[in-house]
């Protein structure tokens, strides 16, 4: 798999809402689970766009397991990729960032459900929010999102609300994307 053609995408010119011609389209979801490769098959995609990338890292590093996990993801990328990180107001910084016609990776959906769940806030009205600000994203945003619902039940409530939001949230966002791809031991599965 080369960085200019992933394995499982065949590629399609599209415009833009700022009027920059990408390869890619408008909204992907990349899902999979814990060390998948979702990630390095995400940036795989971004790579492929001409115009500037930013990686939205919603993930807060409060231990060095993190600090690791966040480096290993920097390490990989081109030094011209930009980095943002925003752990919550996720809609807004899409928006800010797509404004020029910049493809965005958001790593991970479900990072960014924990920090809303962990805030205590309202996160059926934060998912509305993103849902709605789909279509005013000014380049392509390809999110990323570990699939938690294909195991056990969690034994306790606040694990099952966190499970059932990410699965709502995927239908969601899967359902208004243009591609979507499950990815298991690094291997691709087109979905849609």
């Amino acid at each position: 798999m080369s960085k200019s053609q992933p394995s499982g995408f065949a590629p399609k010119l599209s415009l833009g809402v700022s009027g920059v011609i990408t390869p890619l389209p408008p909204l992907t979801l990349v899902l999979g689970g814990a060390r998948s490769g979702k990630s390095r098959y995400a940036e795989s995609l971004v790579d492929r766009h001409p115009g500037r990338r930013t990686y939205l890292a919603t993930a807060e590093v409060l231990d060095d397991e993190m600090a690791a996990r966040v480096k290993t993801h920097r390490d990989r990328r081109d030094s011209d990729w930009k980095t943002v990180e925003e752990p919550l107001a996720l809609a807004d910084a899409l928006k800010a960032e797509t404004e020029q016609g910049a493809a965005v990776l958001v790593d991970c959906l479900t990072l960014w459900l924990g920090n809303l769940l962990g805030k205590g806030r309202d996160v059926d009205a934060e998912i509305d929010g993103l849902i709605v600000a789909l279509g005013q994203f000014g380049g392509p945003v390809v999110f990323v999102s570990n699939e938690v619902g294909q195991g056990i039940v969690p034994d306790n409530a606040l694990a099952r609300r966190f499970r059932d939001l990410a699965g709502i949230l995927h239908q969601r966002l899967a359902e208004q994307a243009d591609h979507v791809v499950f990815v298991t031991a690094g291997l691709p599965q087109i979905l849609k």
